[in-house]
């Protein structure tokens, strides 16, 4: 029977973390459960850095970006001798559950101690990447879209006011999604993508289309994961073939993790955190809790952290289109 459950958050931050802390213990305070937060991610499992939880200790925070709890990436969590220590913890603080709230290499992590240990666990999808398979979007992608793109749009200013063409980096080492819907929504004259091979001499053809038409400033948009080796590496290459207009490169950084959260991240990760503790009391474990089409789904932990989701090339051929 479980009767007291531990949250942690684990590697990338992402906005609405607090708001899903916050949901994962009111709900469980209002099913009669003890909560525990882990201070750190892994390695605060590992350190036994744990405190009490309740209603207080997550108030005035859904709003907030980040995570109270603090998160951290533990590589010592991977070995035999880390995961003992991280499971001997929590048994000792008479732990009977445990929620990550994070993305692909959490739930590696959740996997594993879970099926080692016959321990229950849930995993909740907070990355601003949006690349897991089992939920049409993870916590903090929305926020992340949305900083993008009024970043872009200041950038746009600039580049139409100097007649500029602008290399944009953004985040997206291993999955695009990020660069495809921000650039959709702001117009980018080319998005390049890890998903995608990008072609110079077709990049090179677009960009003479709109200096021949005379448009004022460019925006090319890049996942720092692209093929072609990030903004700087891509703005070299265009200038050995096109040198008509100034380029500037801006690389948007961390500032895509930060922030207050949406409303659409702050009801996501709500709802998550709710249902997180609701399945592990109805006996779920090596699963996360997703939403797909508005409905809660449940995936398995090692599926869901395998970067298992469809690319749409259509949509890529659509902003595309949008951009002659």
């Amino acid at each position: 029977m479980i009767k007291r459950i531990a949250v942690l958050t684990s590697g990338g931050d992402a906005p609405g973390m607090n708001a899903c802390i916050r949901a994962v213990v009111r709900t469980s305070i209002y099913k009669n459960l003890a909560v525990v937060g882990v201070i750190g991610g892994y390695e605060g499992l590992i350190n036994n850095e744990m405190r009490e939880m309740n209603g207080s200790s997550v108030g005035n925070i859904i709003q907030k970006g980040g995570t109270i709890l603090k998160t951290a990436r533990s590589e010592h969590f991977k070995t035999a001798e880390g995961l003992k220590s991280a499971y001997d913890n929590l048994k000792a603080n008479n732990i009977d559950a445990l929620v990550v709230i994070g993305g692909d290499g959490s739930f590696r992590g959740a996997e594993a101690l879970g099926k080692t240990f016959n321990f229950p666990v849930v995993g909740i999808p907070g990355t601003i990447d949006n690349d897991l398979y089992g939920t049409d979007f993870t916590i903090g992608y929305d926020t992340a879209i949305n900083t993008v793109v009024e970043a872009v749009d200041n950038i746009r200013d600039t580049a139409s006011s100097h007649n500029r063409l602008f290399f944009v980096e953004v985040m997206g080492r291993d999955a695009g999604l990020i660069a495809l819907r921000s650039g959709i929504a702001c117009g980018a004259e080319a998005i390049l993508i890890p998903e995608t091979e990008t072609h110079f001499d077709h990049l090179i053809a677009q960009l003479e289309r709109g200096w021949l038409r005379q448009k004022t400033g460019h925006i090319i948009i890049v996942a720092e994961g692209d093929d072609a080796g990030g903004a700087f590496e891509v703005a070299r290459k265009v200038r050995a073939k096109f040198d008509k207009i100034e380029t500037k490169v801006c690389v948007l950084g961390h500032i895509q993790r930060g922030g207050n959260p949406s409303c659409m991240d702050r009801v996501l990760a709500t709802r998550l955190g709710y249902e997180a503790v609701f399945a592990l009391l109805d006996g779920k474990t090596q699963v996360m809790i997703g939403q797909v089409c508005g409905k809660v789904t449940y995936a398995e932990l090692i599926k869901a952290a395998k970067h298992n989701v469809d690319f749409n090339k259509k949509i890529l051929e659509m902003a595309e289109i949008m951009a002659l």
